[in-house]
């Protein structure tokens, strides 16, 4: 099996790799092909998979493409895990906002507005060079914000594209473990979008956990959603919400806290990854660059959403797996014979019934060899819940007819709609302050 990897020079590259080496004998893996306009972090990244080639059971044979076409002609499987702008890029889509007393971060609100304002022209042009060169692959998104761009991808790939994250899934890992239940005996009831939903429900031969769960002081205090929003919270929302959530419910705290700290979490992964990529070099010495990037990982994962907690993350929390090991599951089921249940960006498809069909949502879906299907309709949305998720659909929705016609205005409509822009002079110094400050963005918004 053959798999291409856009964004190849990026630093989560190895952790992908490493799941499908330990996967080969589901997956069959044989090659990975690594894509990125930036030569130097390839060559960074190929000589930190050779330095971890050793430790692997079954390797994949790593080569470099030119280009685009080259990278995703003829291949099985596309991870799309492209960053444009890069991190600096994200520093920008931060401090714009911050500037303007609103809250900066990188999907989520005006600075994820941003981001994929940026983004969905490029995800545009490789959604159609995949559906031109390899309509029979699976593409399995990770490029953020990752509802929207899905939903861009879809124009061009329709079913064959599927959103991931790891944040639901690692969710309803956690209270399954607290709750001692094997996930696979469990009916998991989650829906929302992408770093936007809820889990409502974990039943067990017919019983609903989640009561057991918020009930007990201890048992709800061993999850990280719930610390991070606060255990009360969550009991009177009666749900488990996504930790993004954190960045709805508290704004002005997660704000004050971002503008507070002396650097944005885009600043500090911009420096991060800055002397990572100069201490791995250009990749003449493999120890040395695997050597950096496992220091590099363990740092990144443990400091993760610092804003929205007290201290490091639990050592468990960490450890909890991510985005390549749900890839690998996708990958299995569909090209390998086994079925999985897990939490995808897929259509709606009447779903939310105030979304239209071709919106893409997050939740529950039974995956095989014929594909991707949503599992039992879940519970309806309380109508707070439906009005942020509607919300900030339209929000995506105005953003994409922004940046594939080039109208400002329209980018202007998107940020003033948003619920976490409260002011339609605000939203217009967004759009006006990003402009300035990304040329990517400025290039996108041609249009009077």
């Amino acid at each position: 099996m053959r798999i291409a990897i856009l964004g190849g020079g990026g630093f989560r590259v190895p952790l992908v790799c490493s799941a499908l080496a330990h996967a080969h004998d589901r997956v069959g893996t044989t090659e990975v092909v690594l894509q990125d306009t930036d030569p130097a972090r390839l060559r960074t990244m190929a000589a930190v998979l050779d330095g971890m080639a050793a430790d692997l059971p079954h390797p994949p044979t790593v080569t470099v493409a030119a280009d685009l076409d080259s990278a995703v002609a003829g291949v099985d499987v596309v991870f799309s895990a492209i960053r444009v702008g890069g991190t600096h890029g994200r520093t920008v889509d931060e401090r714009v906002a911050l500037g303007l007393g609103l809250l900066g971060q990188e999907t989520i609100g005006a600075g994820g507005l941003a981001y994929a304002l940026r983004t969905v022209p490029v995800m545009d042009h490789v959604a159609a060079r995949i559906a031109a060169l390899a309509p029979q692959a699976w593409t399995i998104n990770f490029t953020n914000p990752a509802g929207i761009i899905t939903e861009v991808m879809r124009t061009h790939l329709g079913d064959r594209v599927v959103g991931i994250c790891d944040t639901p899934i690692g969710l309803v890992r956690r209270v399954a473990r607290t709750l001692g239940v094997d996930l696979a005996d469990a009916v998991v009831d989650y829906v929302g979008l992408n770093h936007l939903g809820w889990l409502h429900s974990l039943t067990v031969d017919g019983v609903d956990r989640l009561p057991e769960l918020l009930a007990d002081d201890g048992l709800l205090g061993s999850i990280e959603e719930a610390r991070t929003l606060g255990p009360d919270w969550v009991r009177a929302l009666g749900a488990i919400p996504n930790e993004y959530l954190y960045y709805y419910y508290f704004a002005r705290e997660a704000a004050a806290r971002i503008s507070g700290a002396e650097q944005t979490r885009g600043e500090f992964l911009d420096a991060q990854q800055s002397a990572f990529y100069a201490r791995a070099g250009t990749g003449t010495e493999a120890v040395v660059a695997r050597t950096a990037w496992d220091e590099t990982l363990h740092e990144r994962e443990a400091t993760y959403m610092a804003e929205a907690r007290e201290g490091e993350r639990e050592q468990a929390d960490v450890e909890g797996g991510g985005y390549h090991e749900v890839a690998v599951d996708l990958m299995a089921a569909l090209l390998a014979g086994e079925r999985a249940s897990m939490i995808l960006d897929i259509a709606n498809n009447g779903i939310i019934p105030t979304l239209p069909d071709d919106a893409v949502i997050e939740v529950p879906c039974q995956v095989d060899s014929s594909g991707v299907a949503p599992l039992v309709p879940p519970s309806p949305l309380s109508l707070d819940e439906l009005g942020l998720v509607t919300a900030v659909k339209a929000a995506d929705r105005l953003l994409i007819e922004a940046a594939r016609t080039g109208s400002r205005e329209l980018a202007w409509r998107a940020f003033a709609v948003h619920p976490l822009v409260d002011s339609v002079d605000l939203a217009r110094r967004l759009v006006d302050g990003y402009v300035a400050a990304s040329p990517e963005i400025a290039a996108v918004l041609h249009a009077s």
